[in-house]
């Protein structure tokens, strides 16, 4: 097995997310980097820090030269960075070293990686965006369609009063629609750039720093934070809690379909399912046991990049490191879960029977509260509540519905109206209609 699943080519149909994982290989990191040592000289010459034909034959060659990222591995394991090897190959293959000598001017190796990165996740951002918003949409369409239809509600597992399905679907896409008006924040805290130097001071390019910062931002169509960040991790520390966020209310809706889909319960068919190698018929409930896969690792990724604000003075190697090992799997792992939503999302179907099947399954005990409400119009709610207790304890021990033994208790009863689904889903359908018209307006 690989060291990473995002990475095996046994289980990359099952884990990764082809889109989200074409932003973080070697290939995609050099050529990000690459476009920000052009856009860094197209931005020196024209404020004056470089002469203005290098710069133009640097943007230049960033744009057309390939270079191979295995060939520089023996200098990053050296250096710990990869910069210093792209910046030697970048000047080798210019061909043009009264030119090449221009390039990487005044610059770190943290600003081009942190600022390429930046790049990436702006793309990674924009794809989650979109698949956000598809997740949400499918919900709601669920929400709005079945706001009435009749299911039992648990608590503890256990069946407790009826609600309706697009009331669950509503509680599963709330959350989501609550993280996806988050998303700008989240924006604003990643997609800058990073020019500070060596120390954070940007000393080299003199008095025109802060000219040049400026004029990269603008170049690469990020923010300006108009001031060092490297050891300000902050930002990415709230882009992985929002992301693991994103996963964890997917793993709910996960979970649930687990326990909805599981034999005996039967309330939802999922828009695909995995076979047994032993057991014909097994319909393994594989799509959303991967949403609670992915959601407990990337709990465990989180964790380690929450540390990422405690960056030693100007900048510090080891918490630097551990972002490169956490970041891109959280970021692929948001991308496969979003995928698994949006499929489950747009492909549930409700078994309506199954449902109404598991509301009354004979006994008519999941109208219980119902019943001691109706009861403490006419007597003491404590009197109501233990008289209906009472009554549940005779109808477990067999000696009749709850719904017979409250007609004989209490003729004038209106038990056809208490013991009716449709008359106690109480604020359901308008949750559901409600999260179903937010949705529409964050389409």
């Amino acid at each position: 097995m690989a060291a990473t699943l995002f990475d095996s080519t046994i289980y990359r149909d099952l884990i990764l997310d082809r889109e989200f994982g074409a932003l973080f290989t070697d290939s995609a990191e050099v050529r990000a980097m690459m476009i920000v040592e052009g856009a860094l000289a197209k931005a020196q010459g024209t404020v004056g820090v470089i002469p203005e034909i290098a710069a133009k034959a640097i943007h230049r060659a960033s744009l057309e030269l390939q270079i191979d990222p295995a060939g520089l591995s023996p200098e990053t394991g050296k250096n710990a960075v990869v910069v210093p090897a792209l910046v030697s190959s970048f000047r080798t293959l210019m061909q043009a070293p009264e030119y090449a000598q221009y390039v990487h001017f005044g610059a770190t190796s943290q600003d081009i990686m942190d600022t390429a990165l930046a790049l990436r996740l702006r793309q990674m951002l924009t794809l989650t965006e979109t698949r956000l918003k598809r997740v949400v949409a499918g919900l709601a369409a669920l929400a709005e369609e079945h706001a009435e239809t009749p299911m039992a509600g648990r608590t503890y597992g256990q069946v407790a009063t009826p609600t309706s399905f697009g009331a669950m679907a509503a509680s599963w896409g709330n959350p989501l629609a609550d993280l996806l008006e988050q998303l700008p924040a989240i924006r604003s805290q990643v997609l800058r750039v990073s020019l500070a130097g060596a120390a954070g001071t940007l000393s080299a390019m003199g008095d025109k720093g802060d000219e040049v910062r400026a004029e990269l931002a603008k170049g690469l169509g990020l923010s300006d934070p108009e001031h060092s960040w490297h050891a300000e991790r902050n930002g990415f520390a709230a882009m992985a809690a929002w992301m693991t966020q994103v996963i964890t209310q997917l793993a709910k809706m996960g979970d649930d379909l687990t326990l909805l889909t599981q034999s005996g319960i039967g309330e939802v068919r999922l828009p695909a399912a995995g076979g047994s190698s032993t057991m014909p018929q097994k319909q393994n409930p594989v799509m959303p046991s991967m949403l609670s896969a992915l959601a407990r690792v990337a709990v465990g990724l989180n964790a380690t990049l929450q540390y990422a604000p405690v960056h030693r003075q100007q900048r510090d190697g080891a918490a630097w490191i551990s972002e490169w090992m956490t970041l891109p799997q959280l970021c692929l792992a948001t991308g496969r879960a979003l995928q698994i939503g949006g499929d489950l999302a747009e492909g549930l179907k409700p078994d309506t029977e199954s449902m109404l099947g598991h509301i009354d399954d004979g006994t008519g005990l999941i109208y219980a509260e119902a019943l001691s409400f109706e009861l403490a119009k006419s007597m003491p709610r404590p009197d109501a509540q233990a008289a209906v207790k009472d009554m549940c304890k005779r109808v477990i021990a067999g000696e009749g519905t709850l719904k017979e033994l409250a007609k004989a208790e209490w003729t004038d009863l209106n038990a056809d109206a208490i013991f009716a689904p449709s008359s106690q889903l109480g604020l359901a359908p308008q949750d559901a209609r409600t999260f179903a018209a937010r949705a529409k307006a964050l389409a």
